[in-house]
């Protein structure tokens, strides 16, 4: 199995020339469809010489990605793979073996998610659907650009350019200041943004995915954010601010944080809650402190009423 782009967010050069030594040795690859929004309209799995890919609806073909991600998707294969497909269970899938069986109590997908994709690529269509990866590619490295001169971008192809996501290294800053990818991650949340995805593929990182859907100016407002987090990072370095109270270390902050009448922190209610201008025009309001998310995923507590209740 193989991903591309990798998910290190960039394209791999070398895909077709891994494909044919799979090959060569017997094998099949299986290309991940994960980032199918960095290929749509570019290139495809079976040109690059995989023989089975799954299409993910969500991210690329607009459907939602609601609690990991709906189980629904394409699966295409080559045509030497045909005969293994499942089958129909009433109604004969020609080129597949009849004794396959069907794996799906319905073998056509969901009704409910597969118009929305549908009204996707015929409202797009082919020269829409290109357009797409190319902004989302664009953005990437427009991020991937800017956000460089202020923190390492860990993997770039060729040119110095990533594909359609990109991974900030944070881990330096924690081994200078004590700053942690969750520190950085949290005070996003104070400027507005929810955080990116954070130690995958690769620990203390934050991977940014802006695909095609956000406007330069969300982007910008993003880039703004995370500069300015970087000079907090200074203050703390520098000594101006301790490592353990600072901004980062106590982020998010909630309302109750900020109308709290015993503030007794070396920074000032304007820097926690409105640190840029441009959240003061819309600000959104952590509803809770940071918890221990190590501590809350090993100490399983059930919310619901006891079996006591019920008697």
């Amino acid at each position: 199995m193989v991903t591309y782009p990798s998910t290190h967010g960039v394209y791999e050069e070398g895909i077709k020339t891994i494909c044919d030594i799979v090959h060569a040795h017997g094998g099949q690859v299986y290309l991940d469809g994960a980032n199918m929004n960095a290929q749509v309209g570019v290139t495809s799995p079976g040109y690059v010489g995989a023989d089975v890919s799954h299409l993910n609806l969500h991210k690329t073909f607009c459907i939602p990605h609601g609690g990991g991600g709906p189980g629904m998707g394409p699966i295409g294969v080559k045509k030497h793979l045909a005969p293994f497909l499942p089958n129909h269970s009433v109604i004969h899938i020609q080129g597949t073996a009849l004794n396959n069986g069907a794996v799906s109590a319905a073998p056509f997908g969901s009704a409910s998610i597969l118009p929305i994709s549908w009204m996707y690529i015929a409202m797009m269509g082919s020269r829409g659907l290109r357009q797409a990866t190319e902004v989302a590619i664009m953005s990437a490295n427009y991020v991937a650009k800017q956000l460089g001169q202020h923190y390492p971008i860990l993997y770039k192809g060729r040119n110095d350019r990533v594909a359609h996501e990109c991974i900030i290294d944070l881990r330096p800053l924690k081994e200078s200041c004590g700053v942690t990818e969750m520190d950085v991650a949290k005070r996003l949340q104070d400027y507005g943004f929810h955080s990116p995805t954070m130690s995958f593929p690769v620990a203390g990182t934050l991977m940014v995915e802006p695909t095609e859907s956000e406007s330069k100016a969300e982007l910008d407002r993003f880039i703004e954010a995370m500069i300015s987090i970087r000079q907090e990072v200074d203050k703390v370095a520098s000594g101006e601010w301790p490592q353990d109270n600072n901004p980062l270390h106590n982020a998010p902050h909630t309302l109750a944080d900020i109308v709290d009448s015993s503030w007794e922190r070396p920074y000032d209610r304007q820097v926690a809650a409105y640190p840029v201008a441009a959240v003061k025009v819309n600000k959104f309001w952590p509803s809770v402190n940071r918890i221990d998310d190590v501590y809350g995923d090993r100490n399983l507590i059930c919310s619901c009423p006891s079996v006591d209740s019920y008697r």
